[in-house]
């Protein structure tokens, strides 16, 4: 079994700020940035307990096979031994934060893997005040690209998930929504649910459609009201983003309340246990894709799947954004050499082009967003297939004012 990450300390939010100690017959030389001769250490930061724990846990496998196949299974770039922190922040900002600033003092000169967008809006601040390189993972939120010059993402974001629904809307899938029709988006009340208003008020207001939204309270449970209030908007379109471990909840609701029979709804392919959630609702909704586990065959997806069957692993949803971290990390590294120079790793990684699990994908210079295919999936049977592969370059986020 090849396991070539090397893996310091792995820290629960319970006991965020206890001291590091080694897992067995590892490093156990404490977490500094150059602790080691020869060394770079790099903080992985996620949930891998709250309601993303299961986004996080496959941004931290496909990190894993990331390394091992960027690295050549050494664990190493041109030498030097790339050491990794592992960290659970539980979703919650405060203590990826706290998390932060621990591995900041210790010596860490990148952070990378955060699956909440909440966590991610603080944490981009602190990667800027203290000069570290920071690497975002499955959290969506737009607010982070371009946030400043030291932040960059290893996942989609909300406004390429949006024109992708857009991109469905114009193929067909939702012309009764067209012509001065009404959107409402469905979402949680948080970081990533707020962006998605946004985005769809940007995208599909500029299509001449108004645009409504209902956001539900992350916590609540019972969800009638929420399906309620949707349907009194009278919609053509529901936009769907949610994430968290009430998904099956919302999409009973919203087929009991009629929702799915009332307008033409359209959401984004959630991670394989969220499969059998949609039921007999499957071929009533329309579905936008960051990545459909088995879609595509490069020699990174190749590996990728390689190194999962190895471990006993399934590649999911999120498995491609921890496997692009470990790309950019090997690439940043390579560029800071051991002095972790963080300045030449931002200049390696702006206009950084490389080919990934999903595709060809590159670092907008402009802005570190980053340029990659999103896919049009429905369900064939229990599991969803690939309808259409949309390029970079049709999904891009609008380039920053000025550019």
């Amino acid at each position: 079994m090849r396991t070539v990450t090397r893996v310091i300390a792995a820290t629960a939010v319970a006991a965020a700020l206890a001291t590091a100690c080694s897992a067995p017959g590892e490093s156990g030389d404490g977490a500094g940035g150059e602790g080691g001769s020869g060394s770079v250490t790099v903080a992985l930061i996620t949930s891998t307990s709250g309601p993303l724990a299961s986004y996080g846990e496959q941004y931290l496998q496909g990190f894993e096979a990331g390394l091992d196949h960027a690295t050549g299974s050494t664990g190493e770039v041109d030498g030097i031994a790339i050491e990794v922190v592992r960290s659970d922040d539980a979703g919650e900002p405060a203590s990826g934060v706290s998390l932060a600033r621990q591995r900041i003092d210790e010596g860490a000169r990148i952070i990378a893997g955060t699956a909440s967008s909440g966590v991610a809006v603080q944490m981009a601040p602190l990667a800027e005040q203290n000069e570290v390189l920071y690497i975002t993972g499955p959290a969506a939120t737009d607010s982070v690209t371009g946030i400043n010059d030291w932040t960059f993402r290893s996942g989609r974001q909300t406004y390429q998930d949006v024109v992708t629904a857009s991109e469905i809307l114009a193929a067909g899938e939702g012309d009764v929504a067209r012509d001065g029709g009404k959107v409402v988006v469905l979402a949680q009340d948080n970081a990533f649910g707020q962006a998605n208003v946004a985005a769809v008020e940007s995208v599909l207001s500029a299509q001449g459609l108004e645009v409504g939204s209902v956001l539900v309270p992350p916590s609540a449970t019972d969800l009638t009201p929420s399906g309620a209030q949707v349907l009194g908007q009278d919609p053509d379109l529901v936009f769907v983003a949610w994430a968290g471990d009430t998904a099956q909840t919302m999409w009973t609701t919203l087929d009991q309340q009629g929702v799915l029979d009332a307008a033409t709804v359209v959401t984004g392919l959630d991670i394989r246990a969220t499969y059998p959630v949609f039921g007999e609702a499957r071929d009533k909704i329309a579905l936008l894709a960051h990545y459909v586990p088995g879609a595509t065959d490069t020699p990174e997806a190749r590996a990728m799947e390689a190194y999962f069957a190895e471990q006993g692993w399934e590649p999911d949803l999120f498995s491609p954004d921890g496997f692009t971290a470990a790309q950019m990390v090997v690439e940043a590294v390579r560029a800071g050499a051991e002095d972790a120079d963080t300045a030449a790793m931002v200049s390696a990684l702006e206009g950084f082009s490389f080919s990934g699990v999903k595709g060809e994908q590159s670092v907008r210079e402009s802005d570190h967003a980053l340029l990659q295919p999103m896919f049009e999936a429905r369900f064939e049977g229990d599991l969803p297939t690939v309808v259409r592969t949309l390029d970079a370059a049709t999904v891009a986020p609008a380039e920053p004012a000025g550019d």
